[in-house]
């Protein structure tokens, strides 16, 4: 078996467990949030950013008004809005100052974070942990934060499943807002 088979199995393996224990009642504060906000902004850095920007996507599909944090036309974060954060550590100071100055306006923030004791927990109305267990093999097959990002994309793109289900859409309606290409 090759080293990238060696570790594709390790990812899945470890990713499902990471996944195992999500607390449904933390879920369902978050898609009720997301459906009683006016609009919905998204932010993390690096790879969380990404993973930020694809939830990011989704939810436009799904028909909110979504913005990116950091983007040029992004507006300001007002009372009502919901701000989600991606952050392996919690403690990113840019992550925890959005947070901050997010609830300071009254908008309601989520977190999804290995750290449920961060100042980023502690400035977020919901928070998901994403915590990855230690193992002898996550340095060789998912260097630096590569399973938190994974977990987060899996549980983020599940919360996706569930606000389809809650708001009566399906992928039709959803292809049907998917951006094309001109």
């Amino acid at each position: 078996m090759t080293v990238a088979a060696e570790s594709s199995r390790f990812i899945l393996e470890a990713v499902g467990r990471m996944l195992e224990d999500q607390d449904p009642e933390a879920i369902a504060a978050f898609v009720d949030l997301v459906h009683r906000a006016k609009k919905v902004f998204v932010y993390g850095v690096g790879r969380s950013g990404l993973v930020a920007r694809a939830f990011a996507m989704r939810l436009v599909q799904l028909g909110l008004e979504v913005y990116f944090i950091g983007e040029t036309i992004t507006p300001i974060v007002s009372a009502g809005d919901l701000v989600v954060i991606v952050s392996n550590t919690g403690t990113t100071m840019s992550a925890v100052q959005t947070a901050n100055i997010a609830r300071r306006v009254g908008a309601s923030v989520v977190s999804v974070t290995a750290s449920k004791s961060s100042k980023l927990a502690a400035a977020s109305n919901v928070v998901l942990p994403v915590r990855e267990a230690n193992s002898e093999h996550r340095t060789k097959y998912a260097p630096l934060a590569t399973l938190f990002e994974e977990a987060s994309l899996v549980l983020l793109d599940s919360v996706v499943a569930q606000l389809m289900a809650t708001r009566g859409q399906t992928e039709a309606d959803m292809r049907a807002r998917h951006a094309i290409m001109v």
